[in-house]
């Protein structure tokens, strides 16, 4: 039993050695409103570039599109949305996006509402573009590291933990889901760069006996997304939230009509992790492994004045 047991080591001490964890792209991160922005150039020209991995697809602002002199098409036979409400449905070519040293080429991309988002934001990348590598949002950092890892199907890839990391089990599907747990109640949650605050969906939190009307229910403040109407909020006690190892007891979490704009799908989690909870944690998405990693870095997760007033990106 012994020398079994020895080879078994060795066999897992070989797999992990054999684990390769390549970088592609390091991005340094600077926060406008609360909400993360990178530094990118559009056919030569520096644009900023708003990270939203709650937003399903990358998307251009038409006031960009016209700065950048890039030609506008109708891409309506497509039937493809950058933003639901959005009609008739606009894109643009664009002959080469630079970030860092990274190139991509000759870029369809879909036009959002004829707003900003900031006073340099042309762009906003989605999970359409995010989905290609494994991802690591290092925000209490601020950086973004995109990987490609190579003979890891064995290993942690939480590379930076000193000790055990959380994890949680990415489900299949389009979006990045996974499951947490309210009120030992479990959810489908995703993470939302795209939204400065942490919430519930309304029927989600009706699931859990909690209203508007509830007792010790307030205004929780309000908050607009990239490209997003505003949300009204509200707060509420909860007994716990958990994801992986980490338990939250008594949080004070927000709900609202996180959703109320967004075509009728099957897949659209029941809770959005925000900002609020991605600076307070390092996360790695492992959709190499079907996976999530995650490490508390330090911080209130779920701060109570998080969300205040409903200014749009402008």
């Amino acid at each position: 039993m012994r020398i079994l047991l020895f080879a078994l080591a060795l066999a897992a001490g070989a797999a992990q050695a054999e684990c390769k964890l390549m970088r592609i792209q390091e991005w340094n991160v600077r926060l406008e409103r609360n909400l993360p922005v990178i530094d990118g150039q559009i056919n030569g020209q520096k644009i900023a570039i708003l990270i939203d991995s709650g937003s399903e697809r990358s998307f251009m602002t038409r006031s960009a599109a016209a700065r950048l002199m890039l030609a506008r098409y109708d891409a309506s036979a497509k039937g493809l949305y950058a933003i639901p409400a959005d009609r008739p449905v606009e894109a643009v070519q664009v002959d080469e996006l630079k970030i860092g040293a990274a190139t991509r080429k000759n870029w369809s991309v879909r036009l959002a509402a004829a707003q900003d988002f900031g006073s340099d934001i042309a762009l906003v990348l989605g999970e359409d573009f995010l989905s290609a590598t494994d991802v690591e949002f290092d925000l209490p950092n601020r950086a973004i590291r995109l990987f490609e890892p190579r003979d890891c199907q064995a290993a942690s890839l939480a590379y930076w933990a000193k000790g055990d990391a959380g994890e949680a089990a990415l489900e299949s599907g389009s979006r990045t889901l996974f499951t947490v747990a309210v009120n030992d109640k479990p959810l489908h949650a995703t993470f939302d760069t795209g939204t400065t605050v942490s919430a519930l969906t309304m029927p989600a939190a009706a699931r859990l006996g909690v209203t508007p009307q509830s007792p010790g229910v307030a205004a929780g403040g309000c908050s607009v997304g990239v490209g997003r109407k505003p949300v009204d909020y509200w707060s509420a006690p909860f007994e716990s939230f958990v994801i992986g190892n980490e338990n939250i007891r008594s949080p004070q979490l927000r709900f609202g009509d996180v959703f109320k704009n967004a075509p009728p799908m099957t897949d659209l989690p029941q809770m959005v992790l925000g900002m609020d909870f991605l600076r307070t944690h390092r996360v790695y998405v492992a959709r190499t492994q079907k996976k999530v990693y995650f490490t508390y870095s330090g911080g209130t997760v779920f701060p109570a004045d998080a969300a205040k007033d409903c200014q749009d990106l402008r």
